[in-house]
């Protein structure tokens, strides 16, 4: 099975132009909003660290945690597996949080393999982690591993500015926008980065996660 990735914004225009031959809708929109910018991240362990942290947290409190631990060095998993749970306590994660760390260090995840494994694996590997949703598995699946084809049906911006786009009269279920969006394959991921830029000015805000 060969895996797709969009590696830059050329890829990531042509993935665009494809798109919108699948489904004109995108056309005006892709003229409002211009390109979305790919935000790529390494992934590993930090990435999922990271995210697990900044659960249910604003952005800034997310980002004042996140420097605590990394001033203690402690995003790794050796680091975490010599800390006691008082030590992470007191550089800001919550019992949950810490009881979700220690699980993504048990599951001793092999990151390189990732990048080979399909997509639904790759979700299968990570929601394994407690404290990882498939919401979380795919934006790893997006912005780490740079996969193609993934439209996020449970992001809440996603599915309001799918709403707009396709003129639904309420917000779709995942599953509805799901079937909804089907033939959008396999340009899936260039749908929803226009879609976050899409809602961002439907709400004058930033919607991009991570």
């Amino acid at each position: 099975m060969s895996i797709h990735t969009i590696e830059n914004t050329n890829e990531l225009e042509r993935q665009i132009a494809t798109l919108i031959t699948i489904e004109p809708r995108f056309a005006p929109v892709h003229k409002q909003v211009g390109t979305p910018n790919l935000r790529h991240n390494a992934g590993g362990f930090e990435q999922l660290m990271r995210a697990m942290v900044g659960q249910q947290l604003s952005v800034a409190a997310a980002a004042s945690i996140w420097k605590r631990l990394v001033d203690a060095e402690l995003i790794t998993p050796q680091a975490i597996r010599e800390a006691t749970d008082d030590t992470l306590k007191t550089q800001g994660l919550s019992k949950q949080k810490t009881r979700y760390v220690r699980s993504l260090v048990d599951h001793d995840i092999d990151f390189a393999a990732l990048e080979t494994f399909p997509n639904e694996e790759v979700i299968t590997t990570l929601t394994a982690v407690t404290g990882i949703g498939r919401w979380t598995a795919e934006m790893y699946l997006l912005f780490s591993l740079k996969r193609a084809d993934i439209l996020a049906v449970d992001d809440l911006a996603i599915k309001v500015a799918a709403m707009e786009l396709l003129g639904l009269a309420e917000r779709p279920t995942p599953k509805q926008l799901k079937d909804l969006t089907q033939h959008w394959s396999p340009c899936r991921s260039a749908a929803s980065l226009l879609l976050w830029s899409y809602y961002g000015s439907l709400r004058d805000k930033t919607a991009v996660p991570l």
